[in-house]
Parts: C-alpha cells; sequence; structure tokens
C-alpha cells in the first residue's frame, strides 16, 4: 500500500475567500507573502485552519519572495522599498507563522518557492512569458541562487527548521535545470520537490516541453548526486492529471530501468481546487469561462473524491509508492479536511 502524506491548500484564495484579504500587484506585490509584513497574525489564522484539518506537511508563506517583491513593498519603515538586507526577518516570520499554525506535531514545514514568472507584474507562471534579463536558464539559475541564499543567510538557521524545500509552478523547462543547480550551488541538502504547472489544452509545459523533458530534467541526478525527494503538478486543472501521471509513469518507469535512478520520487499532486474557473491575470479575478458549461470536462463528483480516485489508481500502476496530495488555487481547509477523510477512509 502506498504512503499518501497530505498537503495544505490554496494559502492566496483562502485568505481572499476566508478572511478578505484583498491583493493587487500595485500595493500588495507579494501577494500572500505580504502578509508577513502587514498582518503575521491573519497568516497565522490562515495557515491554523489548514493546520487544523491535518495536513501532513503545511507550506511557509514565501511563494512569492523575491528581491524584486520586497523592493516594491512601500512600509512606514521602508517608504522606499523593503530592501534585500531586510528580506531574512520577514524569512523568520515565516517559518515563525508556519510552525504555531501546526496542529500535529508530526507535521512537517515545507518552504514554499514559486518560479522567477510569478514574481512579475503581471505574473507569468502559467505562460512562462519572461522579461529579456530572465530569458535563459543561465540568467534563471543566478536568480533562484540568489533566492536561496538570501534564506541561508537568515538569522536563526531556518532551513534546519523545514522539513521540505518546494519548488513551484515551473513553467519552462530551462528553470527546472535552472532550479536543479542552484539548489546543487546553494548546497541545499534538505529533501526538495520540483512541480510544473501544466495550463495548456495539451499536455506540455506552457514553453512547450512534453513530460518526458520535464522528469528527465527533474530527476536526473546532478554531478554531487543530488537528486529530487519528489515531482510532480501543481496549479493544474484536476481533470488533467490522469493523463499527466500516465506520462510522468512512463518516463519514471524508463529511468528505472535504464539505472538512472534507483527509486521512484514521490509522486507531488496539488491540482487547483476550482470548478472551472480560470484566473486572469490581467483582471486579477477567477472568471468562469462562459462556454465552461459545454466544454466536457464537468465531473460531478466532489473536488476530494476524484483526487483520491486519481492516487488510487496511480498507485496500483506504480511505480509509485509514495505521494503528496494536496490542493493549490481555490482549495480551502475545508477542501483538505475532506480529503484527508478519503484516505482515512480506507
Amino acid at each position: 500500500m502506498a504512503t499518501v502524506q497530505i498537503l495544505d491548500g490554496g494559502l492566496g484564495t483562502s485568505l481572499q475567500d476566508q478572511y478578505g484579504v484583498s491583493f493587487d500587484s500595485t500595493t500588495t506585490p507579494l501577494w500572500s507573502t505580504h502578509l508577513l509584513v502587514s498582518d503575521p497574525t491573519t497568516l497565522q489564522a490562515c495557515q491554523k485552519d489548514f493546520g487544523t484539518a491535518g495536513v501532513d506537511v503545511l507550506l511557509t508563506a514565501t511563494y512569492q519572495v523575491s528581491p524584486e517583491g520586497f523592493a516594491r513593498t512601500k512600509t512606514a519603515e521602508f517608504p522606499n522599498g523593503i530592501p534585500k538586507s531586510a528580506i531574512g526577518r520577514y524569512m523568520q516570520t515565516a517559518v515563525d507563522v508556519a510552525e504555531r499554525a501546526k496542529v500535529r506535531d508530526s507535521a512537517k514545514i515545507a518552504l514554499s518557492l514559486g518560479p522567477y514568472g510569478a514574481c512579475m507584474i503581471p505574473g507569468q507562471e502559467y505562460s512562462g512569458a519572461y522579461d529579456a534579463e530572465h530569458d535563459s536558464e543561465e540568467a534563471l539559475y543566478r536568480w533562484h541562487l540568489e533566492r536561496l541564499q538570501l534564506i541561508l543567510e537568515a538569522d536563526g538557521d531556518l532551513l534546519s527548521r523545514m522539513q521540505y524545500v518546494a519548488f513551484e509552478t515551473l513553467p519552462r523547462l530551462d528553470e527546472v535545470r535552472a532550479v536543479r543547480r542552484a539548489i546543487r550551488d546553494a548546497g541545499i541538502t534538505a529533501p526538495f520537490w520540483i512541480a510544473c504547472v501544466f495550463p495548456r489544452e495539451d499536455d506540455c509545459l506552457p514553453d512547450g516541453s512534453s513530460v518526458k523533458d520535464v522528469v528527465e530534467a527533474a530527476i536526473t541526478p546532478t554531478d554531487d548526486g543530488s537528486a529530487p525527494w519528489g515531482i510532480g503538478i501543481n496549479c493544474t486543472k484536476l481533470h488533467k492529471l490522469s493523463g499527466l501521471i500516465d506520462q510522468f509513469r512512463a518516463s519514471v518507469s524508463e529511468a528505472l530501468t535504464a539505472g538512472q535512478i534507483s527509486a521512484a520520487p514521490t509522486l507531488v499532486l496539488y491540482p487547483d481546487g476550482t470548478n472551472g474557473e480560470v484566473y486572469n491575470t490581467k483582471t486579477q479575478i477567477w472568471e468562469k469561462p462562459a462556454d465552461y458549461s459545454a466544454n466536457g470536462n464537468q465531473d460531478t463528483r466532489s473536488w476530494e473524491v476524484q483526487l483520491a480516485q486519481v492516487v488510487n489508481e496511480a498507485s496500483k500502476k506504480g511505480p509509485f509508492e509514495s505521494f503528496l496530495v494536496g490542493g493549490c488555487c481555490k482549495a480551502s481547509h475545508h477542501d483538505i479536511k475532506k480529503l484527508r477523510q478519503q484516505f482515512q477512509a480506507e
């Protein structure tokens, strides 16, 4: 029987939907990370909702952390923007808040790190259309390495307090490779996972790369022997998971047969909790397409039932023996609690 750990849900959308927090690129360029600066109390309450839901892994509120985002964030102390030298204190707050939000002593903390595109205005993690200064593997490597170094240099040895590092919503193959290099060169030894986003109608990354390309770039051990603890999919529509997992399965099985890896990584799955809504980066609103009722992708079963079935089917087929499963945008703590119950009922 496969091991299944439960991950949390969509933090930013939960803050909006459950706590009435508003975000926009002008006043809150850090999005959910902004609450580390403005309102850690509300942030902790929202994260504790997921802790109470019984998660095994809780992500920190650091998805949008970047020097650029902090530089655009004005405060009374820093009216011209928060400098790099002050970022460390907010990273400490993120870990403090996550630790206090844990309800189960056994729950683990994962450092959440989004792609470069999540820090652009408007966000480009669904398109991978980056600016010229970050439109190459080398530039993305330098950007991710700098961010990791900011965290490593923060007071309090923060990484020792976190059990995982999560690189999420990567939309480009060169960014997957860049992240692998940055992890190696930063000396990160904590287990890490890489999750990619698949928003297209086909089963490719936004940049057109195939699942096979993604898996190869994500799991091939680097020259120091490091390899990810997990790989998978996030911020993607639930109805796409089965087909994508079939391709992940084939690619990982091929790598096992070839001896490139000795064991399958954990399969990490946290799809959107939406009901047909699509995020409009221009209006910054979740909108349901006019033709949604006729798009043929509806399933009348609840989100958690569908997701549990996807995981159970993947478990039976192999080669994955462990799973980390949760939700992304619009997946609330109520959804995560019901998801956990699906696996407890088995």
